[in-house]
C-alpha cells in the first residue's frame, strides 16, 4: 500500500561519511569485481601478439644536375630544400603514395598460421610466396589453405559454399564472380609453378625459408582500400625538427612486413620524385621522338629520290656557279627551317597555355632552338607551379586558399609568356620573309643553269634540309638523354629499416592491469553510488536528524526471533535492552511534563510493516516487567495483528466496547505476562474511523486510566488513514516508528507538517530494524537517545545470537540490494 504514498524529497544532502562506510561494507563485491577484471586482463595479455615499431632514416637534398646549364632548360628549381621536405612529409602519408607501395609489395595478400590462441601473421616466414598477376581477377576475402607436403610440393585447398566465388581485380579495382568447383577445391602445386585457376592467377615462388613438411598455412587476399588506409598511419618526423632529415616509423605485429614497407615506401617515393625531376627531359624526348619519325621519313624519301636521279643521270654534277648557289640555298633552307621550328614551338606552346590546365607536359624551348631567357624562365616557372599544384592535392582540399594563390601566379606568368610569344612570333615572321627573299634571288640565279643541274640542286637542298633537321633533333635528344641519365634523386637513404632485434613496444600488459584495476574498482563503486543516490529509504539516525526536527527517542535492532515477543522470550537480549532504554526515556518525558497517574503511549508509523505492532507489544512487556499494571490496546481496527502473537481470539475487543456490547472487563484478556493485559481490536467494523472518533472512545480511555498505570495504544499508520492523528489527543507520548531500509524519506513529510503546525505534540521517532553496519552508512557502537536515556544495544552484557554463515549472509545482502529501488 505504501506505493501510493506521496513521496517527496525532504532533504538535499549527501552523507559522504555514510557513503564511504557503505562502500567499505561492500568490500567482497570489490574483491570479486577486481578478481574478474584482473582475470580478463591476464587472459587478454596472454592472447595478445607482440607489437613492434621500426624506423628508417632518409635525407632530402637539393641536388642539381651537374650537366645542367642555362641553355638546356631541361630541369628546373623545385623551390628549395624546405619545400621539398614538407612536400615529402605529406606525400609519404598520402593515399596515392601508399596505394603505389601497397601495389608494389602486394600487401593485400595475408600470410597466416594458426598460433596457440589466434592466427599469426607469418609474412616473410613462409617457404613460398605468391606473386599475383594484378591484371587478372583473384579470389577475394576467402581463406586459401596451403599445406606443406614435403619435397617442394604444397596442397592448395579452398572450401566453396556454392559454385560461384567472388573475385577482385587489383588493377581495375572491380569485383566479379567466377565458377568454382564445389564443395572443395584441392590441388597440389610445386614451387615455381604458374597458378592458373579460375580464381587464382600468378606464380608460386620459392623463398629462402626452409619448408617444413606437414605445416599448414593460410593465405587471404583482402581489400585494397582497407589495406592502404591501414598503412597511411605511417609516421614521418623531422629529426631534428626543422632539418632535412626525415625518420619514417611504422608499428605492426610482423617485423619483416614493417621493414619491407618502410624501405619500399622510400624506393617508390624516390622513383616518383626522380620522374618528376626528369619531367622536362622526359617530355622533351617524347616530343623529339615523335618529330624524328616524320624527319626520318622525309630523309628517306629524299635519299631515294637522289639515288634514282643519279642512276638516271650519271654524268650530271654541280659545277662552279651552280654549286655555289646550291650551297647558299642550303644555308637559307636550314635557317628557314630553324625559324619555322621555333614558330611551330610557339604555336604549340600557345595552344597549351590557352586550351589546357595541366602544363607539366610542355617540352623544353631549347628543343626548337629557342634561347630566349625570358621564354625559358617562364616555361620553367609555369611547370614548377603546375607540379606544386598537383602535389598540393594530396594534402589540401580545392577550397584551400593556396590553390587560388598558385592559380593566380600561373595566370600572371601565362600573360607575360603569351605577350613574349606574340612579340617573338612577329620577329620570326619578319626573319622568315627576309630569308624567303634571299631564297627567291638565289633560285632565280640557279634557273640560268641547265635543267638537270637545277633538279640535282633541288634534291640536294632537300637532302641537306632533312638531314640537318634530323641531326639537330638527334643532338637535342642526346642532350636530353644525358641530362636525364645524370639526374639523381633528392632522396638519400641514411639508414634503411632493418630487423636488428628488439623493437617491441607492446602489448602494454601493465596498462591492461591498470585498466582492470580501474574498471574492477569503478563498477562496484558506481553500483554503490547508484544504490545510495537512488535510495529513498532511511538508513540511519543521522538521516532522520537531517529530515526532521522531531527527536529520535531510541533505536531498536533487527530481531531474528520467531515472533514479536522478544522481551518475554529473550529478556537479556540486546533488543530487550533497547526497549528498556526507550522505557527510561519515556519516563523522563513524563517527569518533564509533570504527568501523574496513568500514562499513555501511542505507537504509530507511516505505513504498514515498519514494526508498529512489534514495538507496541515489547514496550508493553517492559512496562509490565517493572510490575506496573499495563494494558496493550489494539486500535488498528482494519488490520488487527496482536492476537496472533499472544495466541488469543480476536472475536471480542475494542469494537465491541465502542458499540456498547461489552464492558472492558469482558474484552480484556490475559497475556501470559504478569501485570500485562491485552485488549484486542475485535471484529473488523464497517466504520472504524467513526468509532475511534466517538464519545465512547473518550469513555474507554478514561476507564483505562482509572485501572492501569501504563496504556499502550497500537494504532493504524498515519500515512494511510487519519485515525492515529485523532487518537494522539489521548496520548501523553507518541512513538513514530521508522524502519531502517524500509521507510521512505518522503513519508516523514506528513508528521513533520503536523508537528510544525503544533497539531501533534510529544512525538518522537523510534528507529526499528536497525543493523549497526556500514551498509547503512552508520558506524559501530553508535548509541542514540532522546537525551534522557539510551536505546543502544550490543554492549557485551546480552545473550549472543548465532549468526548465519558469511557467504549466506552476503548472498542475501546482495539480493536485497538489487531488489531495492
Amino acid at each position: 500500500m505504501d506505493e501510493d504514498f506521496d513521496i517527496q524529497d525532504s532533504g538535499s544532502f549527501f552523507d559522504f561519511k555514510g557513503f564511504l562506510l557503505k562502500v567499505l561494507s561492500f568490500w567482497p563485491l570489490f574483491i570479486i569485481c577486481l578478481a574478474i577484471a584482473f582475470g580478463v586482463a591476464y587472459d587478454k595479455n596472454k592472447r595478445k601478439l607482440p607489437v613492434y615499431r621500426l624506423t628508417n632514416m632518409i635525407s632530402i637534398k637539393d641536388d642539381q644536375n651537374p650537366l645542367f646549364t642555362g641553355n638546356t632548360s631541361l630541369v628546373f628549381n623545385w623551390g628549395g630544400t624546405t619545400d621539398k621536405v614538407q612536400t615529402n612529409i605529406i606525400l609519404f602519408k598520402s593515399r596515392t603514395h601508399n596505394e603505389k607501395v601497397v601495389s608494389y609489395l602486394q600487401y593485400y595478400i595475408s600470410y597466416l598460421r594458426q598460433g596457440e590462441y589466434n592466427l599469426i601473421d607469418v609474412y616473410g616466414k613462409t617457404p613460398f610466396k605468391i606473386k599475383l598477376d594484378d591484371t587478372k581477377a583473384q579470389l577475394y576475402n576467402q581463406r586459401i589453405t596451403i599445406k606443406d607436403k614435403g619435397d617442394g610440393l604444397f596442397e592448395l585447398s579452398v572450401p566453396f559454399s556454392n559454385n560461384k566465388a567472388r573475385v577482385y581485380n587489383y588493377s581495375t579495382h572491380k569485383y566479379d564472380y567466377v565458377s568454382v568447383p564445389t564443395p572443395e577445391f584441392k590441388e597440389t602445386v610445386q614451387l615455381g609453378d604458374t597458378l592458373n585457376f579460375p580464381f587464382l592467377k600468378g606464380v608460386f615462388q620459392e623463398t629462402e625459408v626452409l619448408p617444413r613438411s606437414g605445416r599448414e598455412y593460410f593465405v587471404n587476399f583482402g581489400g585494397f582500400n582497407s589495406t592502404v588506409k591501414r598503412y597511411q598511419g605511417i609516421s614521418v618526423t623531422q629529426t631534428p625538427r626543422g632539418s632535412s632529415i626525415l625518420e619514417l616509423s611504422l608499428t605492426g605485429g610482423n617485423k619483416e612486413r614493417i621493414v619491407d614497407f618502410l624501405n619500399a615506401s622510400v624506393i617508390v617515393r624516390e622513383r616518383d620524385q626522380l620522374e618528376r625531376k626528369n619531367l622536362f627531359a622526359t617530355n622533351t624526348i617524347k616530343f623529339i621522338d615523335s618529330s624524328l619519325v616524320d624527319r626520318n621519313e622525309d630523309l628517306q624519301k629524299v635519299i631515294d629520290e637522289l639515288n634514282e636521279f643519279k642512276n638516271n643521270n650519271v654524268d650530271v654534277a654541280l659545277k662552279g656557279g651552280s654549286a655555289t648557289l646550291t650551297g647558299k640555298l642550303k644555308e637559307y633552307d636550314l635557317e628557314k627551317d630553324e625559324l619555322e621550328q621555333r614558330l611551330s614551338y610557339y604555336k604549340i606552346l600557345e595552344d597549351y597555355l590557352t586550351s589546357r590546365t595541366d602544363y607539366t607536359s610542355v617540352p623544353a624551348p631549347s628543343v626548337s632552338g629557342i634561347e630566349e631567357a625570358a621564354i625559358s624562365a617562364s616555361v620553367t616557372k609555369i611547370i614548377a607551379l603546375s607540379v606544386e599544384r598537383s602535389d598540393l592535392r594530396y594534402s589540401a582540399k580545392e577550397s584551400n586558399p593556396k590553390f587560388r594563390e598558385i592559380d593566380r601566379s600561373i595566370n600572371a606568368e601565362k600573360e607575360v609568356l603569351l605577350e613574349n610569344i606574340t612579340s617573338s612570333t612577329d620577329i620570326i615572321n619578319r626573319e622568315i620573309r627576309e630569308v624567303n627573299r634571299d631564297i627567291s634571288i638565289a633560285e632565280s640565279e640557279l634557273r640560268k643553269f641547265p635543267e638537270a643541274e637545277q633538279q640535282l640542286a633541288n634534291i640536294q637542298r632537300k637532302f641537306a634540309l632533312s638531314e640537318g633537321a634530323r641531326n639537330l633533333y638527334l643532338a637535342k635528344r642526346s642532350e636530353a638523354t644525358i641530362i636525364k641519365a645524370s639526374n639523381v634523386s633528392d632522396i638519400l637513404f641514411i639508414d634503411e629499416a632493418k630487423d636488428v632485434g628488439g623493437g617491441q613496444i607492446g602489448p602494454n600488459t601493465r596498462l591492461n592491469y591498470i585498466i582492470a584495476s580501474l574498471v574492477g574498482g569503478v563498477i562496484p563503486l558506481v553500483l554503490v553510488f547508484l544504490l545510495v543516490f537512488f535510495n529513498t529509504k532511511i538508513g540511519n539516525p543521522e538521516e532522520i536528524k537531517k529530515l526532521s526536527k522531531i527527536p529520535v527517542l531510541g533505536i531498536i535492532g533487527k530481531s531474528k526471533h520467531r515472533n514479536n515477543l522478544v522481551v518475554r522470550d529473550r529478556s537479556r537480549s540486546a533488543i530487550a535492552e533497547a526497549f528498556r532504554g526507550i522505557r527510561s526515556s519515556l519516563q523522563f518525558m513524563y517527569r518533564k511534563q509533570d504527568i501523574e497517574g496513568a500514562k499513555t503511549v501511542l505507537v504509530t508509523s507511516s505505513v504498514s510493516g515498519e514494526g508498529k505492532t512489534f514495538t507496541s507489544i515489547n514496550i508493553a512487556s517492559v512496562f509490565a516487567l517493572s510490575e506496573k499494571k499495563t494494558v496493550l490496546v489494539g486500535l488498528d481496527l482494519r488490520k488487527p495483528k496482536i492476537f496472533d502473537d499472544f495466541e488469543l481470539s480476536n472475536e471480542m475487543g475494542v469494537v465491541n466496547y465502542l458499540i456498547g456490547q461489552n464492558s472492558i472487563d469482558d474484552i480484556k484478556q490475559e497475556s501470559g505476562i504478569p501485570f500485562l493485559d491485552i485488549i484486542l481490536s475485535g471484529p473488523v467494523p464497517p466504520n472504524p474511523s467513526e468509532l475511534l472518533l466517538s464519545d465512547a472512545m473518550k469513555d474507554f480511555m478514561e476507564e483505562l486510566k482509572n485501572t492501569y498505570d501504563y496504556i499502550i495504544l497500537d494504532t493504524p499508520p498515519v500515512g494511510l488513514v487519519a485515525d492515529a492523528l485523532e487518537i494522539m489527543n489521548y496520548a501523553d507520548a507518541s512513538l513514530y516508528m521508522i524502519r531502517q531500509g524500509y521507510t521512505k524519506k518522503g513519508m516523514l513529510n506528513l508528521i513533520n507538517e503536523k508537528h510544525t503546525k503544533g497539531e501533534v505534540r510529544n512525538v518522537s521517532f523510534v528507529l526499528n530494524y536497525f543493523q549497526n553496519k556500514g551498509k547503512y552508512g552508520y558506524g559501530y557502537g553508535y548509541g542514540y537517545g532522546y537525551g534522557y536515556g539510551y536505546g543502544a544495544y550490543g554492549n557485551g552484557y546480552h545473550e549472543d545470537i548465532k549468526r548465519a554463515p558469511f557467504f549466506k549472509r552476503w548472498r542475501k545482502k546482495i539480493s536485497k540490494a538489487f531488489r531495492r529501488k
